[in-house]
């Protein structure tokens, strides 16, 4: 009877060994970084799937909250995450959420709607960015049926735009002077026309400033920064000043830019270009 009764408690303490245990993780991280391991994937990977950058993905897995912007940033990328691994996006956001309040990091959250700047459902597919591109085309081909009809039958309108051109020594450079006007020496100022999650970083991708701005908020680029970027998820919430002239925006309304320069050289170089570019496109059509 005794060695029964010995049998069966080895096999009460071998039930209860690590091996037979299903491990339960308590935090978000844990149970995005073993799933993402479970299915072969690096973080490289995801990154790309998710147009969310490595260092972000490293701190939510490592529940390393202080290295990663606003809660509703950081919610916005996990459940960007937990989509790319097939789980439960918004389980995962709310689990994320309550791990945030219960370490002190839930943060200011932003008025507006919910908003994940790099998730993928808000960048063009490649198959809308071609039809795009194919109005575009039809559009400009109707444009130049209807220039040609205009001015067939002679060219006196294309020689008096050469005269005129001529007579003030136009030939297209003055349009591109005249569009970047604002001072390479000047100071840079970014300033929010909306709430809008801003990162401005140097070559050596040394923080110089991150903050999710509401409207109003300005930030001056340091003069001395070596090479300074940005990276945010709206930029058209972003107005730009050098001296006090406004320049054009840093990109397209709600599409992520990444690494794109602020200081006043880099803001000027590219307004010229720009604008060297409208003024050859106007005078090929001479």
């Amino acid at each position: 009877m005794s060695e029964e009764i010995d049998e069966n408690a080895e096999g009460a303490v071998g039930a209860q060994t690590p091996e037979n245990e299903e491990f339960e993780f308590h935090k978000v991280g844990e149970k995005l970084a073993a799933e993402r391991k479970s299915q072969g994937l690096d973080l490289t990977t995801i990154a790309e799937r998710t147009r969310v950058p490595i260092r972000h993905l490293e701190g939510i897995e490592k529940s390393d909250f202080a290295t990663l912007p606003g809660s509703t940033y950081t919610l916005g990328f996990a459940r960007s995450y937990a989509r790319t691994l097939g789980l439960d996006a918004a389980a995962i956001g709310a689990e994320l959420r309550s791990e945030l309040n219960e370490s002190g990091h839930s943060g200011h959250q932003a008025p507006s709607q919910s908003y994940e700047p790099t998730d993928p459902a808000r960048i063009p597919s490649k198959a809308l960015a071609w039809t795009a591109a194919g109005i575009a085309a039809v559009l400009l081909i109707a444009y130049l049926v209807w220039r040609s009809s205009i001015f067939d039958g002679g060219d006196e309108a294309g020689d008096l735009v050469a005269e005129e051109a001529a007579e003030t020594g136009d030939t297209g450079s003055a349009a591109a002077s005249d569009a970047v006007a604002a001072d390479p020496a000047g100071a840079v100022i970014l300033t929010a026309n909306d709430t809008v999650w801003v990162r401005i970083y140097d070559a050596e991708n040394k923080r110089l400033y991150e903050k999710e701005m509401q409207k109003g908020d300005s930030f001056t680029v340091p003069a001395d920064a070596n090479n300074p970027m940005i990276n945010t998820g709206r930029a058209q919430a972003i107005d730009v000043t050098i001296g006090g002239q406004k320049v054009e925006a840093l990109g397209a309304a709600d599409i992520p830019i990444l690494d794109v320069g602020v200081s006043a050289a880099a803001l000027v170089a590219r307004g010229t270009e720009e604008a060297s570019s409208d003024a050859d496109l106007a005078t090929s059509e001479q």
